[in-house]
This record gives structure tokens, C-alpha cells and sequence, in this order.
């Protein structure tokens, strides 16, 4: 895995194979970035299911201001850490081996990383279907939703496996969903009041679609 742009374009990053860090190509990395890049511009950052940090990490290159990282996974956290310390970028990010089914989301000793604008959530893929309402995911991103955790209209960018069925809070608003051969992308817009109407976000007005064949 690597860099692909930015301050630290082409510097390579370890990996760990298998499930635990899913990890996703160059090619449909950078067409993700090309949709959120602007918006990473002195964004506070959270990657959460953070694997090794490739996702994170390329927002830090990019323009991001701050990176907290969330990862349970201790062969993933190892190499994460590592990954952080070969770029020098200690003091622009916060690696927090927590549960993220459990966390409060508010890391200690992260002054001005918190509350965050953008979030990237990517958990492991048989996760994703047992998101829906009362179960422990669900809760998770209902806390995410606190005003003491993300900022006013954040973005939370959330990978998924093609045709996936879930439901996040109503908090959260689907703005764009990308489209590739494999997984789906989905864009969602943090609220600042939760809509009334109860339908899923997959069936929300006004959503954009992107078929992306790569």
C-alpha cells in the first residue's frame, strides 16, 4: 500500500493482510478523493476501523489538519503506529486502540482534533448488515452525531459491499453514493436537526449516484 498524492505522495505504507484492514485499490482510492478532497482542506479528521491508516493517512497528505485513528485490532495497531512514526506525523494524529462498538468517541489529549468534520467509517464488510436500529453499530453512530464529537454538517464516508442493506440514524443524510464494480461508497451529511420522515437515507430525494466501473 502507498501514499498516492500530496505531501507524502508515493511513500509507502505497511499492510496486513487479509480481512481485518480490507483494503482498497489505488485506483478507486483516488476517485473516492476526488469527490472529498476539498472538503479535507484543515478538516479534523477521524478514521474509524482505521486498519493501518492508508485511508487516514492519505487525508493527512492531501490537506487534512488532524488524523484520530480508531483501531481494536492489535497486529493492525502495531503496524499503524509504525506507519505514523515513518512519516513523523506524531504530533497531527491520535492512535486510540478502542472498541468501537463501546466508545464514547472523545479521545483525551487531542486538543484542537476534536470535534471532527469528517469521519471515515469503514468497518469490517459482514458488519455492515447488522446495522440497523437498537443494535450496538447503530448506537456507535448515533454517538457520532454528538455535538461534542462532530462538527456542524460533517461528512462521514462509508465503504460497503455492492448492494449492501443497512440503516443509519436519521442524523446522518445521504448526499452521494459512489458506485464501483465491487463496494459502494456512500456520502452522508451530518444534520443539525434528525429529519422526520423515517425512510431509509438509501431511498432519500435528491441523492446522486456515480457508476464507477473500476
Amino acid at each position: 500500500m502507498r501514499i498516492i498524492r500530496g505531501r507524502f505522495g508515493r511513500r509507502k505504507l505497511l499492510s496486513n493482510p487479509g480481512d481485518v484492514t480490507r483494503p482498497i485499490t489505488d485506483r478507486v482510492k483516488e476517485s473516492m478523493f476526488e469527490y472529498v478532497e476539498d472538503e479535507l482542506q484543515g478538516a479534523r479528521v477521524a478514521d474509524i476501523f482505521a486498519g493501518t491508516g492508508t485511508i487516514g493517512l492519505e487525508s493527512l497528505s492531501r490537506g487534512a489538519h488532524s488524523i484520530v485513528f480508531f483501531e481494536r485490532d492489535r497486529k493492525a495497531m502495531e503496524l499503524l503506529k509504525k506507519n505514523v512514526e515513518s512519516l513523523g506525523v506524531e504530533d497531527e494524529t491520535l492512535c486510540w486502540a478502542t472498541d468501537v462498538m463501546k466508545t464514547s468517541f472523545r479521545p483525551k489529549n487531542c486538543e484542537g482534533m476534536t470535534p471532527f468534520d469528517f469521519v471515515f467509517f469503514d468497518p469490517p464488510y459482514r458488519m455492515v448488515e447488522d446495522i440497523v436500529p437498537g443494535r450496538l453499530l447503530f448506537k456507535s453512530l448515533e454517538r457520532l452525531a454528538r455535538v461534542d464529537v462532530t462538527s456542524e454538517q460533517a461528512s462521514l464516508i462509508f465503504r460497503t459491499p455492492k448492494r449492501a442493506v443497512f440503516h443509519l440514524p436519521e442524523v446522518w443524510k445521504l448526499e452521494r453514493k459512489l458506485d464501483y464494480s465491487r463496494m459502494e461508497v456512500h456520502w452522508f451529511r451530518k444534520q443539525s436537526n434528525s429529519p422526520d420522515d423515517k425512510q431509509s437515507e438509501a431511498s432519500e430525494p435528491g441523492q446522486k449516484e456515480d457508476s464507477l466501473n473500476l
